[in-house]
């Protein structure tokens, strides 16, 4: 059975669709899938980075494309986990370099190989983002809840459902921050949702354990205390089929946040 292609886009940069892309390639790969992430964004390549893997890329992308090398030789193991691999983009070039035929045929020669091919796409609605999609079936759409990341949410929407390849699509909501919601300063859940119309895969909370992981080249997921490293676990879990309930992430994670809530219950009781 081949496997899934599965491309990460968003639209607007700086939402953490890299970071989505290692984080859930780590956890599919952790619960024992075999999984292949592609860096599609020449000429700004970071997933490399996030992985640790910086010091071992020989070839790109774009040397595969121009059979500098073979597709195995490009393909470089992940560190701590034998079944997650990545191709790196290649960082002198521009995006004019892949196109989509071209990237097709490679990610067709690796779901053979692979239970998951994951795509992470360039920003923007141009030849990059048209690129990215060409092999996929499946697309995760990564938006804040801010106006402007909702509202080019909204426009690759529209261009992955107009999208041949594309069977199906799902929304993951990055740096929830429940505080400011709850102030109105920041777009609701339900509000993101509701102008969207897209079926949710992941929320993933804000969290500060994301820069470190992202300095240390170690994804999050392998930080067993961290609510954001669980929540994209959850995201691979509802990737392979499993019924997750998502992270009740306005729960108070200490105990004076538990013994203030406790408290707050029991005035509202005698009101």
């Amino acid at each position: 059975m081949a496997g899934r292609v599965i491309v990460i886009t968003s639209g607007k940069g700086g939402v953490g669709k890299t970071t989505t892309s290692a984080n859930i390639g780590s956890a599919l790969a952790k619960s024992g899938h075999s999984v292949v992430l592609i860096d599609t964004d020449t000429g700004l390549r970071n997933l490399d980075l996030l992985l640790g893997l910086e010091n071992r890329i020989v070839y790109t992308l774009v040397d595969v494309v121009e059979e500098r090398c073979k597709l195995k030789q490009a393909l470089v193991k992940d560190k701590k986990n034998p079944n997650l691999c990545m191709i790196a983009a290649a960082q002198t070039r521009d995006k004019s370099s892949v196109n989509a035929e071209q990237l097709k045929k490679i990610t067709d020669k690796l779901k053979k190989d692979y239970d998951f091919v994951i795509v992470d796409c360039p920003a923007g609605i141009e030849q990059g983002f048209q690129t990215a999609i060409a092999g996929a079936t499946e697309a995760i759409v990564v938006t804040t809840p801010e106006v402007s990341a909702v509202r080019d949410a909204d426009r690759i929407i529209g261009l992955l459902e107009a999208a041949e390849g594309i069977e199906s699509y799902k929304l993951l909501i990055n740096r929830v921050r429940p505080d400011m919601i709850k102030s109105d300063d920041m777009m609701s859940i339900e509000d993101v949702e509701n102008i969207l119309s897209c079926q949710k895969i992941g929320i993933i909370p804000e969290d500060t354990g994301i820069i470190t992981s992202t300095n240390k080249g170690e994804p999050i997921v392998y930080n067993e205390k961290a609510l954001a490293g669980k929540a994209y676990i959850n995201v691979a879990r509802r990737i392979v089929g499993e019924d997750v309930p998502f992270l009740d992430i306005d729960e108070p994670k200490n105990l004076i946040g538990k013994f203030k809530k406790f408290l707050s219950g029991l005035t509202r009781g005698k009101e």
